[in-house]
């Protein structure tokens, strides 16, 4: 019986050049869900609230990106809905695939696709120490907030049928969860 091969980031490489919505996720390679309305929305509408952060020019500034790669290793190259730096880490813009890990990733559940979001990346962002993890559930109308904590995540967060909130990493944002949630 011939062992698994896990596919590697340039195995991704190839398999991009004929489908746009692949990542690499435990060493397969895995089509990502069509995107929804709700979905992109919630993506505009946290990454609008987030441009205080966006443009400022100190070391308390932040690189905010959607729908980006983070290859954390030669065979975990996710794309993520929503991911920050902090520009006292990462003092260039970012471009292409970003091989630094995030300090804050927000992902938005799928139908379908819920366990890759509260399981699999969960434990992907906790071996590679991510400070911050968002989990939003739109069909639940809820947001998860976990921080990572020595060498786990604990949640410091858990919001339903919130209106306003600030959370971490962003403490001077109010974000209206009304409206994100529409």
């Amino acid at each position: 019986m011939e062992a698994h091969k896990l596919k590697t980031i340039d195995d991704l490489m190839d398999a991009l050049k004929n489908d746009e919505r692949l990542e690499l996720i435990n060493g397969e390679i895995i089509k990502r869900p069509m995107a929804r309305a709700e979905h992109g929305a919630i993506q505009t509408d946290i990454s609008g609230d987030l441009r205080p952060y966006i443009r400022r020019e100190d070391s308390n500034g932040w690189w905010i990106m959607t729908e980006i790669s983070v290859q954390y290793n030669e065979h975990q190259c996710p794309i993520h809905d929503i991911a920050g730096w902090r520009k006292e880490r990462v003092s260039q813009k970012p471009k292409g695939v970003m091989k630094m890990t995030p300090d804050w990733v927000c992902e938005i559940t799928s139908p379908g696709h819920i366990s890759k979001d509260t399981i699999t990346i969960l434990n992907l962002l906790k071996d590679n120490k991510v400070p911050y993890y968002w989990i939003i559930d739109p069909e639940e109308k809820a947001l998860t907030v976990y921080q990572f904590d020595y060498d786990s995540y604990k949640v410091i967060a858990s919001i339903q049928n919130q209106s306003k909130v600030r959370l971490q990493p962003f403490p001077e944002i109010e974000f209206d969860l009304d409206f994100i949630f529409g």
